[in-house]
Protein backbone atom coordinates (compact mmCIF):
# COMPACT_ATOMS: atom_id res chain seq x y z
CA UNK A 1 0.00 0.00 0.00
CA UNK A 2 1.33 3.02 -0.84
CA UNK A 3 1.79 6.41 1.14
CA UNK A 4 -1.39 8.80 1.37
CA UNK A 5 -0.40 12.16 -1.24
CA UNK A 6 -1.03 14.68 1.55
CA UNK A 7 1.70 12.63 3.81
CA UNK A 8 4.31 12.38 1.60
CA UNK A 9 3.60 16.19 0.99
CA UNK A 10 4.20 16.81 4.48
CA UNK A 11 7.35 15.33 4.30
CA UNK A 12 8.96 16.61 1.36
CA UNK A 13 7.75 19.68 1.06
CA UNK A 14 5.55 21.09 4.04
CA UNK A 15 8.12 20.09 6.83
CA UNK A 16 10.80 21.97 5.15
CA UNK A 17 8.86 25.19 4.14
CA UNK A 18 7.62 25.20 7.94
CA UNK A 19 11.34 25.28 9.56
CA UNK A 20 12.43 27.92 7.03
CA UNK A 21 8.71 30.29 7.64
CA UNK A 22 9.38 29.80 11.47
CA UNK A 23 13.30 28.69 12.09
CA UNK A 24 13.02 25.58 13.84
CA UNK A 25 16.03 24.33 15.29
CA UNK A 26 15.17 20.97 13.75
CA UNK A 27 12.23 18.80 11.48
CA UNK A 28 11.36 17.60 14.57
CA UNK A 29 10.55 20.90 16.28
CA UNK A 30 7.63 20.88 13.07
CA UNK A 31 4.08 21.08 13.50
CA UNK A 32 1.89 18.12 12.48
CA UNK A 33 -1.21 17.25 12.10
CA UNK A 34 -1.57 14.70 14.96
CA UNK A 35 -5.65 13.36 14.62
CA UNK A 36 -9.13 14.30 12.95
CA UNK A 37 -12.40 13.87 15.30
CA UNK A 38 -15.87 13.79 13.09
CA UNK A 39 -18.37 14.26 15.91
CA UNK A 40 -21.92 14.50 14.80
CA UNK A 41 -24.67 15.09 17.91
CA UNK A 42 -28.33 13.25 17.75
CA UNK A 43 -31.25 14.22 19.08
CA UNK A 44 -31.76 12.59 22.43
CA UNK A 45 -35.63 11.89 21.30
CA UNK A 46 -34.38 10.10 17.87
CA UNK A 47 -35.17 6.37 17.16
CA UNK A 48 -33.10 3.61 17.34
CA UNK A 49 -33.28 3.55 13.58
CA UNK A 50 -32.14 7.37 12.77
CA UNK A 51 -29.16 6.72 15.24
CA UNK A 52 -28.09 3.80 13.29
CA UNK A 53 -27.93 5.83 10.54
CA UNK A 54 -25.85 8.41 11.59
CA UNK A 55 -23.71 5.81 12.90
CA UNK A 56 -23.15 4.16 9.54
CA UNK A 57 -23.20 7.47 7.60
CA UNK A 58 -19.91 8.44 9.93
CA UNK A 59 -18.28 5.52 9.08
CA UNK A 60 -18.60 5.53 5.91
CA UNK A 61 -17.39 9.39 5.40
CA UNK A 62 -14.59 8.19 7.74
CA UNK A 63 -13.98 5.04 5.98
CA UNK A 64 -13.54 3.49 9.94
CA UNK A 65 -16.22 2.31 12.21
CA UNK A 66 -17.68 4.88 13.62
CA UNK A 67 -18.81 4.60 17.66
CA UNK A 68 -22.01 5.70 19.41
CA UNK A 69 -21.53 8.19 22.49
CA UNK A 70 -24.01 8.24 25.18
CA UNK A 71 -25.32 10.47 27.93
CA UNK A 72 -23.18 10.51 30.68
CA UNK A 73 -25.58 11.80 32.99
CA UNK A 74 -29.60 12.43 33.38
CA UNK A 75 -31.34 15.85 32.64
CA UNK A 76 -34.55 15.79 32.53
CA UNK A 77 -35.48 19.04 30.74
CA UNK A 78 -34.02 17.39 27.61
CA UNK A 79 -35.67 13.96 28.20
CA UNK A 80 -32.35 12.70 28.72
CA UNK A 81 -31.83 9.31 30.61
CA UNK A 82 -27.68 8.33 31.59
CA UNK A 83 -27.30 6.14 28.90
CA UNK A 84 -28.76 7.04 25.81
CA UNK A 85 -27.20 7.44 22.40
CA UNK A 86 -26.38 11.18 22.04
CA UNK A 87 -23.95 11.06 18.96
CA UNK A 88 -21.63 9.29 16.71
CA UNK A 89 -17.69 9.83 16.66
CA UNK A 90 -14.47 9.07 15.22
CA UNK A 91 -10.86 9.34 15.58
CA UNK A 92 -8.89 9.45 12.60
CA UNK A 93 -4.88 8.69 12.73
CA UNK A 94 -2.21 7.82 10.10
CA UNK A 95 -2.97 7.37 6.50
CA UNK A 96 -6.94 7.33 6.89
CA UNK A 97 -6.53 10.95 8.65
CA UNK A 98 -4.64 12.18 5.57
CA UNK A 99 -6.64 10.23 2.98
CA UNK A 100 -9.57 12.20 4.69
CA UNK A 101 -7.83 15.38 4.59
CA UNK A 102 -7.25 15.47 0.90
CA UNK A 103 -11.43 13.94 0.53
CA UNK A 104 -12.36 16.77 3.01
CA UNK A 105 -10.31 19.87 0.88
CA UNK A 106 -10.27 18.65 -2.63
CA UNK A 107 -14.24 17.16 -2.70
CA UNK A 108 -16.27 17.54 -0.13
CA UNK A 109 -15.71 21.65 0.76
CA UNK A 110 -15.76 22.95 -2.99
CA UNK A 111 -19.53 21.34 -2.38
CA UNK A 112 -20.34 23.86 -0.18
CA UNK A 113 -23.29 25.93 -1.67
CA UNK A 114 -22.16 29.30 -1.70
CA UNK A 115 -18.53 28.50 -0.41
CA UNK A 116 -15.97 31.24 -0.03
CA UNK A 117 -13.58 29.40 2.12
CA UNK A 118 -13.46 28.80 5.84
CA UNK A 119 -13.14 30.70 9.08
CA UNK A 120 -9.74 31.93 10.37
CA UNK A 121 -10.58 31.20 14.00
CA UNK A 122 -8.52 28.86 15.69
CA UNK A 123 -8.47 27.40 19.36
CA UNK A 124 -5.63 29.27 20.94
CA UNK A 125 -3.48 26.17 20.68
CA UNK A 126 -3.13 25.58 16.48
CA UNK A 127 -6.17 23.26 17.00
CA UNK A 128 -9.16 24.02 14.60
CA UNK A 129 -12.34 22.44 14.14
CA UNK A 130 -15.48 23.43 11.55
CA UNK A 131 -18.90 22.99 11.73
CA UNK A 132 -20.39 21.40 8.80
CA UNK A 133 -24.47 21.74 8.35
CA UNK A 134 -24.93 19.09 5.47
CA UNK A 135 -23.16 15.72 5.54
CA UNK A 136 -24.60 15.15 1.90
CA UNK A 137 -20.94 17.33 0.78
CA UNK A 138 -19.15 14.02 1.32
CA UNK A 139 -19.68 11.95 -2.21
CA UNK A 140 -20.40 8.56 0.30
CA UNK A 141 -23.79 10.20 1.43
CA UNK A 142 -26.46 9.44 -1.56
CA UNK A 143 -29.12 12.22 -1.19
CA UNK A 144 -31.92 10.05 -2.33
CA UNK A 145 -31.85 7.04 0.91
CA UNK A 146 -31.09 9.86 3.74
CA UNK A 147 -34.22 11.36 5.20
CA UNK A 148 -32.74 13.47 8.08
CA UNK A 149 -29.81 15.60 6.97
CA UNK A 150 -26.94 15.77 9.62
CA UNK A 151 -24.81 17.88 10.67
CA UNK A 152 -21.19 17.57 12.41
CA UNK A 153 -18.14 18.75 13.61
CA UNK A 154 -14.83 18.38 12.29
CA UNK A 155 -11.40 18.98 14.86
CA UNK A 156 -8.44 19.03 13.06
CA UNK A 157 -5.91 18.84 16.31
CA UNK A 158 -2.41 19.73 15.92
CA UNK A 159 1.01 19.80 18.10
CA UNK A 160 1.53 23.46 17.59
CA UNK A 161 1.52 25.55 19.75
CA UNK A 162 0.31 28.86 18.37
CA UNK A 163 -2.70 29.85 15.98
CA UNK A 164 -0.22 31.14 14.05
CA UNK A 165 1.71 28.02 13.37
CA UNK A 166 -1.52 26.09 13.33
CA UNK A 167 -2.31 28.17 10.78
CA UNK A 168 0.47 28.26 8.82
CA UNK A 169 0.11 24.19 8.86
CA UNK A 170 -3.23 23.50 7.87
CA UNK A 171 -2.87 26.60 4.94
CA UNK A 172 0.57 24.61 3.49
CA UNK A 173 -2.06 21.46 3.12
CA UNK A 174 -4.47 23.41 1.14
CA UNK A 175 -7.11 24.63 3.42
CA UNK A 176 -9.39 27.12 2.08
CA UNK A 177 -9.52 29.45 4.41
CA UNK A 178 -10.82 33.27 3.52
CA UNK A 179 -8.57 36.18 3.54
CA UNK A 180 -8.40 38.69 6.31
CA UNK A 181 -9.75 41.52 5.76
Amino acid sequence: MSEPFLKTLYKNTISKGMVREFSYPNIHCVPKLEKIIINSAIDAAADKAHVQDVQKDISSIAGQKAVITKAKKSISNFKLRQGMPVGAKVTLRGNKMYEFLLKFIAISLPRIRDFRGISNKFDGRGNYTIGIADHTIFPEISIDRDKKVVGMDISFVTNASTDREGHALMSKFGMPFRRKQ
